[in-house]
């Protein structure tokens, strides 16, 4: 069975980096509510929960929905994948067109159930995270950049050591750093200029990227086996 190259490994976390990135910034910007990691939105929790008498109740159910349905979606792609490794006979690209169905609802729910909405994208964000996280020992993370930035900084310092540490290993990190912020650009720009649609293209974004990677993969499996 063929494997994934490591420049695969490197686009394709660089364009889920992108997607969470670009949802992540659009709910921070329009509800204030983030949607792809939890570090922060538990601390908050724990902060509005001091202050609740004046009016963070809304901020805090907002911030509590986000976090269950990143877990649950979390929870449904181990589920369905059962494995955290990488394989290229799993199929990442249905799942991430299936994902990008779940966005295009997120669109039509959002202007009147907001909440709704949220725990959708948090958990494609959640499913989408979960998809693989390991490659060769490398620990893969698209939609947060804390353990990105501690990986990064791990094998950095073996490399200094004198470990011998792959070139891709150290390249990996930079990449989908580059890529968050590319997402977020993105996301910012068009939600000044289209804040009704924005996540209506994640979502067709999403679907597209999933049919071309099966299409992908099935000529891989195909032509070069």
């Amino acid at each position: 069975m063929r494997q994934f190259s490591p420049t695969q490994i490197v686009l394709g976390g660089c364009l889920l980096a992108f997607g969470a990135s670009f949802l992540n910034t659009g709910f921070i910007l329009t509800a204030g509510t983030s949607v792809s990691h939890l570090t922060g939105d538990i601390a908050r929790i724990g902060s509005g929960l001091s202050t609740i008498a004046r009016g963070d109740g809304v901020h805090i159910v907002n911030v509590a929905i986000a976090t269950l349905g990143f877990i649950f979606g979390a929870t449904v792609s181990g589920f369905l994948l059962h494995h955290p490794t990488i394989e290229i006979t799993k199929p990442y690209g249905r799942v991430l067109s299936v994902l990008g169905g779940f966005l295009v609802i997120a669109h039509f729910v959002l202007p009147a159930y907001p909440l709704m909405a949220i725990a959708i994208t948090s958990g494609v964000c959640g499913a989408q995270n979960a998809l693989a996280s390991r490659y060769r020992g490398v620990v893969l993370r698209t939609t947060h950049l804390t353990g990105i930035f501690t990986d990064f900084g791990i094998h950095l310092g073996m490399k200094l050591r004198g470990h011998r540490i792959a070139a891709w290993a150290l390249l990996i990190p930079i990449c989908i750093t580059f890529s968050f912020l590319v997402g977020a650009v993105t996301s910012s720009a068009l939600i000044f200029y289209d804040a009704r649609n924005w996540i209506l293209f994640a979502g067709v974004g999403y679907f597209a990227g999933g049919i071309l990677w099966s299409l992908y993969k099935s000529f891989i499996l195909i032509r070069r086996e």
